[in-house]
């Protein structure tokens, strides 16, 4: 009986030991498989550094886009920074790019061109889109303390990041911010309130655009021109 027991019980352990030596093996393999992936992510960043700051810098930026087969003020460049969070303009970290590649799940320059459109449609998400709307603009602040962009700048983004979606609205506005001499500068609440203009505002009627209802007064004022450009 004893005898019988010592086996019966033996069995489930050495089932233990051969399932533990597995999920070890496995651990092992996919461990070994991470070193590698990041092991490619981290060369193909080096790839485009700048050697002495240990960032890709606007020049590496500009290789990595013709490596991409798109150009510089393509919208995607600003949405891969976005995925980055990258913080200075026109410069990447390692580690900025590492929480970027590593969340698109792609450790190669071809795998990278083919996540481009995925990552296009991630972004274009509603939620998604208004905090890179909103990134786009802290993006844009170059400066220690900046608070606003100039208006020839801000034509720029707008073009980029707004340009195919509401391209009415933006040319329209482009072309007021250029001719008007009220403002110099735009600020996030002046930026956040056009998307919303876009978002809410039927468009070239502009019928339920109410005044009252707290817009920036630079959309008041735009507006007002839009209407009088009718008459």
């Amino acid at each position: 009986m004893r005898r019988s027991a010592l086996r019966k019980t033996g069995q489930p352990n050495s089932t233990a030991s051969v399932n533990s030596s597995a999920a070890d093996l496995f651990r092992s393999a996919s461990s070994k498989s991470s070193t590698k992936e990041l092991e490619r992510i981290d060369n193909m960043f080096y790839s485009y550094a700048d050697g002495s700051s240990n960032m890709i810098d606007p020049e590496g930026i500009e290789t990595l886009c013709s490596d991409l087969e798109v150009d510089h003020t393509n919208v995607r460049i600003l949405m891969l920074a976005w995925k980055m969070k990258a913080e200075k303009q026109g410069y990447f970290t390692l580690e900025e790019w590492r929480r970027a590649l590593k969340a698109l799940r792609v450790d190669t320059l071809n795998k990278l061109k083919k996540a481009l459109p995925e990552l296009e449609k991630e972004v274009r998400r509603p939620l998604n889109f208004v905090d890179f709307y909103s990134y786009a603009f802290r993006y844009c602040l170059t400066e220690e303390k900046q608070k606003s962009i100039d208006i020839e700048s801000i034509c720029e983004l707008l073009n980029i990041v707004l340009g195919s979606e509401y391209p009415a609205q933006v040319e329209s506005f482009v072309e007021y911010l250029k001719i008007q001499n009220d403002y110099k500068v735009i600020n996030m609440d002046q930026w956040m309130g056009f998307h919303r203009f876009c978002n809410e505002i039927s468009f070239s009627g502009l019928e339920n655009y109410d005044p009252e209802l707290a817009w920036p007064l630079i959309l008041d004022n735009f507006v007002e021109w839009v209407r009088e450009k009718r008459i």
